[in-house]
This record gives structure tokens, sequence and C-alpha cells, in this order.
């Protein structure tokens, strides 16, 4: 029999990975996928409760996605987007401009998210540049961040994990000390807080605001940081400090969009704007790799000019808008316009998280369940009480994915952080499967 894992390891380098975990734990070949369902080429079945990166946002092989996608490649595949376009895109951006939050209505597409960052970061500073502000040459972000791994937009991350090695060759950005709500330094917690935590970017702002561009922020959740979830109230005052230091609020919405968070987008939960927002994943369902930056009518006006003025903006990718994409991104929305797939996840979601308190806050290796629409997060602790984390050596939460998918369940965690981020399909059969699943796993690695 041919084997699939064999010649992977052969020619593939898998991304994020250390290669000779693999010669422990061989690549799971996928032949194919429905619903949250994937199977590999023996057969087996898995549940893909982290949405394969969290992009996967109808379901495997979703039917209407599928059919729009197959019209469109037998109608026009790509389309040079300088001086050209199609209608796939200009359709997609007027029914964006509808559901994005207030303000944003002009789109430059790229290929993916790292794309989607690093060429809002750019627009950013050329506004600068190009409106009377040559001082403002910084950029700003939280610790812990994750934004790409493109070099700009790895200097606005903060893992260490990812950017460590890379620091020589990386922009100098200031960070600002981002909201803990598991530690807490105040004593608060995120029900009872004013975001006291708040003050560590008035320090920042008075400290650097003259000389910043923009500020990046993953709203309401910094994902790689470990599923970090903070309250609507830090945007709404990140918006009025950016306004008054004239500095740009970047929301990376790449991992928050398309009902993620239990609204449409994070930024809806606190009541403002950013100036650019940055879209990918779950833009295309996980289809096809498109992302977008959207901003406003003010920051497009500065670059508006003859063409010996030199303000264009000159930044380009081969598949920019491509018409692929485009297609499978209008079929996205097609299945949420009506808002019946959002309101059901946002019933299923209370469901998920109390299922999940049930069974896993009794655990005395588990500090916190925290969660956001359907995203709930799990942060294992060697100490419930001091919450001191286990020694990351010990890749405890690597264990346990490691048990989990023998059961046919996929938890690929964040250090020892579990968490679930699934389709917003999702039903409740299988949110019970799959957390019985999991706290049988934890209770075999970390026993009760």
């Amino acid at each position: 029999m041919y084997n699939w894992a064999e010649k992977d390891l052969k020619y593939v380098w898998h991304p994020c990975s250390q290669m000779k975990d693999y010669e422990t734990l061989a690549p799971i070949v996928i032949e194919r996928g429905e619903g949250i369902y994937l199977y590999d080429t023996e057969g087996k079945k898995y549940y893909d409760v982290i949405s394969s990166w969290w992009c996967n946002l109808l379901g495997h092989c979703n039917p209407h996605i599928s059919s729009a996608l197959k019209e469109q490649a037998g109608k026009l595949e790509h389309v040079i987007f300088a001086n050209f376009s199609h209608k796939q895109a200009i359709r997609l951006c007027e029914r964006l401009t509808a559901i994005l939050p207030e303000g944003l209505c002009k789109f430059n597409f790229t290929d993916n998210g790292s794309s989607a960052i690093e060429a809002a970061m750019k627009v950013s500073f050329q506004y600068h540049q190009q409106t009377g502000n040559p001082q403002k040459t910084k950029f700003m972000a939280l610790t812990e961040a994750y934004h790409g791994e493109t070099i700009a937009a790895l200097s606005a991350g903060d893992c260490d994990l990812y950017t460590k090695l890379y620091k020589p060759i990386l922009l100098d950005v200031v960070r600002i000390k981002g909201p803990d709500c598991f530690r807490c330094p105040y004593g608060k917690t995120r029900d009872n807080c004013d975001c006291e935590c708040f003050e560590q970017a008035e320090k920042t702002f008075a400290a650097h605001g003259e000389e910043t561009t923009a500020i990046l922020v993953e709203p309401l959740l910094q994902g790689s940081a470990g599923m970090k979830i903070y309250p609507p109230l830090y945007l709404k005052k990140l918006r009025a400090l950016c306004d008054k230091y004239n500095v740009h609020l970047i929301a990376d919405e790449i991992a928050t969009g398309f009902g993620r968070t239990g609204k449409m987008f994070a930024f809806n939960h606190a009541g403002v704007s950013p100036d650019i927002m940055c879209l990918s994943k779950g833009l295309t369902g996980g289809y096809m790799p498109m992302a977008i930056f959207v901003t406003t009518q003010k920051i497009y006006d500065a670059f508006y000019d003859d063409y010996n003025s030199k303000k264009a903006f000159m930044h380009s990718h081969t598949y920019s808008g491509n018409p692929l994409a485009c297609s499978c991104a209008n079929a996205v929305l097609d299945l949420l316009e009506d808002g019946s797939i959002l309101k059901q996840a946002q019933e299923n979601a209370v469901y998920f998280n109390n299922i999940i308190k049930e069974k896993f806050l009794t655990h005395p290796n588990v500090g916190e369940v925290r969660h956001i629409g359907l995203i709930n997060a799990i942060e294992l602790v060697e100490n419930k009480q001091s919450k001191k984390p286990f020694d990351s050596n010990l890749r405890t939460g690597y264990q346990i994915y490691k048990r989990a998918l023998k059961e046919g369940v996929i938890l690929r965690p964040l250090g020892d952080v579990i968490y679930f981020n699934p389709p917003l399909i999702i039903n409740k059969n299988d949110m019970d499967y799959v957390t019985d699943i999991a706290r049988k796993c934890l209770d075999e690695i970390l026993p009760d």
C-alpha cells in the first residue's frame, strides 16, 4: 500500500513544526472533508474543532461555497487587478461596506493575513509622511501580540517563539503591556473592571504618541498569546487615545472577523471603528487564500493626486482581488446574510461554554475557562491557587493534543492552553463529544 505519510516526510517541510517531532507523530494525510469532519487516507474521522487554523468558517466542502467556486472557475480564474477589475470583487466590496464598522469604505486586496498587516502599516506610514507629520515613524503594539510572519508584521508581534531569533532584523516597535485578565495585577476580573490596565497605554502614548504612526491590536482576543480575552471597554479607550495623538488604530480582525466573537466583527462589541481593518481567514470560508485591508475615505484621499505627485500607494500582489477567492467570499456572505447562522452560533455558544465549565473547572490543573463567541480556552496550570504555569519544557498541552488525535479530535494547543474554535455550524452533539474526549485526554495526562 502506498505510504502517503512517508512520501510527505520525504518532501514537505511543514509550517510551525519541529520536524523531528514527526518521527513519533507522523503527518496525518487528509483525503476529504465534510462539515466539521476530516477523513484521512485510512478512513479515520477527525473532529476539526480548531477550524483548520481558524479559517474554516462554515464547514469543509460547504455545498454553496463549492458551487460558487466551480461556477467562477468556468468564467474567469484571474486577471491583473491594476486598471482591471471584475464583478466578484466589486460586489464583495459593496457588500462588506454594508456590514463593516462605520467609516470603513476603501478596500485593498492582498493574498494572506501577514501581507494585509504589512500593507496596512505601509499605508499608515505613508499617510503621515504625505500629510505633514514626518516625525511619525514608529509603530505600537501590545505585549504577546501576533500579527503575522512577514518582517513588519513579525515586528509588531511579541511572541518569542516566532520573533526572538529575528529581532536583529525587525523594526523597533513600541510595546504596551497588554491586558491579562487571568493574572490581573489590579486584582480585577473581566466582569468588574474599568480597564485599569489601560494606564499602561496612556503612559506609553504620553511618551511616544507624537512619533507614532499607528497601533496594531487584536481586538478582544489575543490568539497566539493563549487566547487571552479582554473587555470591549479597552478598545473604546484606545480609540479615544488614538484620536488624541493622531495615531491610526489598525484592527487585526484576521482571526476575529465574521462571527468568531459572537458578532460579525470584534469591534462591533465596542461600538467604535478603527482607521484600518485587516481581514482574512474566515473571509473566504477557508477555501482560498485572500486578505483585505479596509480603510477610511480620509486616509484614501491622502493618496489621491496627479501621478507625478508620487503619492500613489505602490504596493501590489500578483493575486490581488483574485476572482476565485472573491467568489468564495461572496458565497460566505450569502450564507451569513440573513443572520440565522450567526444567531444559532450565539445560542450554541452559551451551551458550549456551560458544558466546558461544567466538565473542566473541577480539574485541579485548570486555572481558567474563558470564552468569546464559540471560542473557548482552557488554561492549564501547575497550581490552581497561585496560577503558576507548567514548565514549558514538559509540553503538557502537546501531550494532550497527541492523545486526543488518537480519539479523532484535533486540539492543537497554544502552549498549555487547550482551546476550541470550531466552525460556526458545529452542533450540540458534536460539542458534547469533543468536550468529553478532551476531558478524558486531560485526565490521562494530568490525573485528577
